[in-house]
């Protein structure tokens, strides 16, 4: 089986998981700037952190054959900081120009404040102003929902943006609805912990159309799974999913998605 990891923090993974990623079948891993665990308290961590993106975790990567790719941004908690965000925000235009960047995330929400709002909507005009692809981080509340709203009317009030080229992350059972009507492409998130386990996302497969939709792991410094995707990949084939179908979403969908930007290469394609 191949697939492709198209939501994984691997800054905070060890060696050993890239190994299991590979022997899995992964074919390609792609890393959006996300929080540390701990609140940075100037600009020049993240140009740092952003160095480690563009230039040093992609030479890991490659060490296990794997293409790397990232996405930049401040992320939503840190963002409640508008002065600090702003300084970052600065700062990412010149690493659009790396190689291996595919846009702008995960950007959205985390209490759905303001100060968040605000910062949501200067990095949609950022990703409009570059012609970039956008990845959403939704709020992990009982709100969820809300967030989810939020966040998608900020991205239509804008005006510009087309919404097959965002993908809202992390939905569940009451929100992937709203997000796949209204045009924008879905990602289940797969945690052992919170979010999705693979038998209720693929429970979401099945009573949603499949073609707009990726599954991640969105593995972290926290309790996840680097190798969730081909487990629910294997929950996919134990109710009788035909391998063809399993392909199509673990591996075509996020090349389709993905090959909306020039950087993104299909892992496939380079092989042949």
């Amino acid at each position: 089986m191949r697939y492709i990891e198209p939501h994984g923090h691997m800054v905070s993974r060890t060696t050993d998981d890239y190994q299991a990623m590979t022997m899995a079948g992964c074919a390609a891993i792609c890393e959006p700037a996300f929080w540390a665990g701990f609140d940075r308290k100037s600009a020049d961590g993240f140009y740092d952190y952003f160095c480690q993106l563009t230039q040093h975790e992609p030479k890991r990567a490659a060490k296990f054959g794997l293409p790397h790719y990232c996405w930049l941004c401040i992320n939503p908690k840190e963002s409640e900081d508008v002065a600090l965000a702003n300084d970052v925000l600065a700062l990412i235009p010149q690493f659009l120009k790396s190689p291996t960047v595919l846009g702008i995330g995960e950007i959205g929400l985390n209490k759905n404040t303001r100060n968040e709002m605000k910062i949501l909507e200067q990095h949609i005009e950022l990703a409009v102003k570059y012609d970039q692809l956008i990845l959403v981080h939704t709020p992990h509340l009982e709100d969820k929902r809300k967030g989810t709203r939020l966040i998608m009317d900020a991205l239509k009030a804008n005006g510009v943006v087309k919404p097959e080229r965002v993908i809202i992350d992390h939905v569940e059972e009451h929100t992937i609805g709203e997000v796949l009507d209204a045009g924008f492409w879905a990602g289940i998130t797969l945690y052992p912990e919170s979010k999705a386990t693979p038998v209720r996302a693929v429970d979401m497969l099945e009573n949603f159309a499949s073609q707009r939709v990726w599954l991640n792991s969105a593995c972290d410094w926290g309790v996840s799974d680097p190798i969730a995707v081909p487990k629910a990949a294997q929950e996919m084939r134990r109710r009788g999913h035909s391998a063809a179908a399993i392909d199509s979403l673990v591996y075509g969908n996020p090349v389709r998605f993905l090959s909306q930007c020039p950087n993104f290469k299909d892992p496939a394609a380079l092989k042949s």
